[in-house]
């Protein structure tokens, strides 16, 4: 039978084989299917899948000595006639894929897919709108991935850096995410780093490069030793900081002020060195949101801007917020880094490792 077919049966059936997720049909050259998600004897690998009518093909097709195919997870095939090893020597599990022989219904699947589908899509839509739902996934991670690739490019593949850009777009929450993104861009990480102990600077150097610390702005003593420290920050880094204007304040509730999301910012960056890496290690989504817990200092307990107080709020991100953040930089950070490292084990404990 030709691999197409069993490209069409792995492509929409893999759970038949107790696929947990088939991966993305790959039509280039390389592996047929990328980030496929399953179990082998109760251990979870994240990698590639690559399909032939023989398992002698892999041979035939000189796969076992081209390290593209290093990543295979499972080698899918009508039947299993030989052992497969990838480049590095490594035995690759295989899965026979079994199905009738009756060589005119398969051939009307090839054909006719349309057809075939269309009485079962009548009696169960869901079946088209949830694979429309995912494409339209699909279409926005791969924008936020386009986005992450640029970022990388600019940085010199800096991926601490292109993270922090990312993470204070996001901060920004729709409305003010590109005068977040501009001060992050105006502000160099590495700066970031040389007062990352001092939460004091690291509000001086944000609040400074927001444009919303200005002499006009420094009314209360706070906001006065802040801003002076901004000036012989500005001075030490040749800083420019962004237009304020910028800033959309209007019909904002307190806690969303953009001053508080800088002050969070800030205690956020405060916290963790290499935010980045401290991250992207974790899968537990209770310690993911653990990460972004960090109290911001004292004067933003009962402030939503310089010299405006209100009642004693919660200084710490928001459990939606945080929500939100790990959506919007978290997952496309991880499934763009999944690009890198394609294969992900877990062990015994749970813990999952990744092979590059």
């Amino acid at each position: 039978m030709p691999e197409l077919l069993l490209h069409y049966i792995w492509h929409t059936d893999g759970r038949r084989i107790e696929v947990i997720d088939v991966g993305l049909h790959n039509s280039d050259a390389g592996p047929d299917f990328f980030n496929a998600k399953l179990r082998i004897d109760g251990v979870l690998w994240i990698g590639n899948i690559e399909i032939h009518v023989l398992s002698s093909d892999w041979y035939r097709h000189g796969h076992n000595t081209d390290n593209k195919y290093d990543n295979i997870i499972l080698h899918v095939v009508r039947r299993a006639d030989k052992e497969v090893y990838n480049s590095r020597g490594e035995s690759i599990a295989q899965c026979e894929l079994q199905y009738p022989h009756e060589e005119k219904r398969l051939e009307r699947l090839l054909i006719d897919r349309l057809s075939l589908c269309s009485d079962r899509l009548i009696a169960d839509p869901t079946l088209l709108t949830d694979n429309w739902r995912q494409k339209l996934l699909n279409d926005r991670m791969q924008k936020k991935a386009d986005a992450i690739n640029q970022l990388l490019s600019v940085s010199g593949n800096n991926w601490e850096e292109a993270f922090y850009v990312t993470l204070a777009h996001n901060f920004g929450f729709h409305t003010n995410s590109l005068p977040f993104e501009l001060v992050a861009k105006s502000l160099p990480l590495a700066y970031i780093l040389k007062h990352r102990d001092n939460l004091f600077q690291l509000e001086a150097l944000l609040f400074g490069q927001s444009g919303l610390l200005t002499q006009k702005d420094a009314t209360d003593d706070y906001s006065r030793s802040l801003y002076q420290e901004y000036l012989f920050l500005q001075k030490k880094f040749s800083l420019m900081p962004i237009d304020g204007s910028m800033w959309k304040l209007l019909r904002m509730h307190p806690q969303n002020f953009p001053h508080r999301r800088i002050a969070q910012f800030a205690a956020l960056l405060h916290k963790s060195e290499f935010l980045f890496s401290s991250i992207i290690e974790k899968d537990n989504l209770k310690e993911l949101r653990d990460c972004f817990v960090a109290p911001t200092s004292e004067y933003w307990h009962n402030h939503y801007r310089f010299a405006a107080e209100s009642p004693a709020m919660n200084s710490e991100i928001g459990r939606s917020a945080v929500d939100v953040l790990l959506i919007n930089t978290v997952a496309p950070y991880k499934s763009f880094r999944s690009r890198e490292c394609v294969c992900t084990i877990a062990d015994d404990s749970g813990r999952e490792k990744q092979y590059c």
